[in-house]
């Protein structure tokens, strides 16, 4: 599965995923809207949502295999 999210601390949540290896910060931005229209279109694509993440200052994404 492949996931996406939004955060304010970016390596506390690769950490709390157990630290994957493809773990990436894909934007840095400076508004939450534009955080937030980031996320719709990663979820439009097939990511999942990872809404354990607080915050909106970054968007990363991950994949976990089942």
């Amino acid at each position: 599965m492949r996931y996406a999210g939004l955060t304010d601390e970016p390596e506390r949540r690769k950490r709390e995923h157990g630290n994957p290896r493809d773990f990436k910060v894909m934007q840095q931005f400076t508004s939450e809207t534009a955080a937030r229209q980031w996320a719709r279109r990663m979820f439009a694509q097939g990511y999942e949502e990872d809404t354990i993440g607080k915050g909106w200052k970054y968007g990363y994404t991950f994949s976990i295999r089942s």
